[in-house]
């Protein structure tokens, strides 16, 4: 199109010159008055066509290639927008689900703390309560065995005394007797020990 205009004004202007050329043997006849109605009438229809074909042809293109791109640049700054909306929305959803994860993570951790940790005080209840009903019975254990140690010694003691005698003297020696001597005996010696 653009060569069309191109080629028009050179043949216009070819026009021009020849009729320039032609009235140049009688002077200037850009000066002459009797020329200027011609020279009107060529400007007018050269600027008109001119006009005309930048008006129709290459202005509407122009301005068609400007709005297309006015729109595709406004297109593309709404979805650029729309995404970054997007975008905020999603990392504000990501920052959320994290937080959440976070305090879940953080809830379960606890609760996992606190049932390790009550675990442990049953445990160690049960095991203290073991331990003081072991003791107790290992208490009354030692006090029967106490209480029941000098009649056991007393006992054995007599026994043990009975047989030596007999071993030594050769007859058995009455029983009362070496009792009654082993009781004094212990007697003495409980009172040292215990201080009764």
């Amino acid at each position: 199109m653009l060569k069309k205009i191109i080629f028009y004004n050179l043949v216009l202007n070819f026009v021009t010159l020849s009729v320039a050329q032609s009235a140049e043997s009688g002077g200037m006849p850009q000066l002459n008055p009797k020329f200027w109605v011609s020279q009107i009438f060529w400007l007018i229809l050269t600027f008109s066509i001119l006009f005309v074909v930048l008006s129709k042809l290459i202005l509407p293109k122009i301005s068609k290639n400007l709005e297309s791109r006015k729109s595709k640049i406004l297109e593309n700054i709404q979805l650029a927008e729309k995404q970054r909306e997007e975008s905020e929305n999603k990392i504000k959803e990501f920052e959320k689900i994290i937080l959440n994860s976070k305090n879940e993570a953080k809830n379960y951790f606890n609760d996992a703390r606190k049932k390790v940790l009550d675990d442990i005080n049953k445990k160690r209840e049960s095991l203290e309560n073991e331990i003081n009903e072991e003791i107790k019975i290992a208490e009354k254990e030692i006090v029967d065995l106490k209480n029941k140690a000098p009649e056991t010694i007393n006992k054995i003691a007599i026994e043990t005394s009975a047989d030596l005698v007999k071993q030594l003297i050769g007859m058995e020696v009455n029983n009362s007797s070496i009792s009654a001597i082993v009781e004094d005996l212990s007697k003495k010696n409980r009172d040292k020990y215990y201080g009764v």
